[in-house]
């Protein structure tokens, strides 16, 4: 098994790969790019999150940590969820190109937030409460 080290790393490199490839599709979706619903996009984004996922996974394991015993793992975790639920309004699911949009930015400032707990281990605002 990797050690911890190695796996924070692809862990942080999985979720700079997973938050650049939202980004760029956000982008596709806003110019009204075909790009959008080629293989690549609709492929690539799930071997990520796959690796992110599994990566966060270990690590938890491996430090003996529950999501549910720390304050801002739970939120990952929950702000994953969140995330995951915005990104699919902004990219396919959303009514109108304005609902997209605003979901894009918001998934974007969520995801920011889950950086934020996992770099601080404290729940965003909260934790500065």
């Amino acid at each position: 098994m990797l050690d911890y080290t190695a796996l924070k790393h692809i862990h942080a490199t999985a979720a700079t790969i997973s938050i650049a490839g939202f980004a760029l599709r956000y982008a596709w979706m806003i110019a009204g790019s075909p790009r959008l619903h080629s293989r690549a996009a609709k492929v690539l984004p799930h071997i990520v999150d796959t690796i992110l996922l599994a990566s966060a996974i270990l690590l938890a394991v491996q430090a003996g940590i529950a999501p549910w015993s720390v304050g801002w793992l739970g939120f990952k975790v929950i702000g994953l969820v969140v995330y995951i639920v915005l990104g699919t309004i902004a990219l396919k699911r959303g009514r109108t190109r304005g609902a997209r949009i605003a979901a894009g930015a918001a998934a974007i400032a969520l995801f920011g937030a889950i950086v934020w707990a996992a770099r601080y281990k404290s729940v965003p605002l909260l934790g500065a409460l």
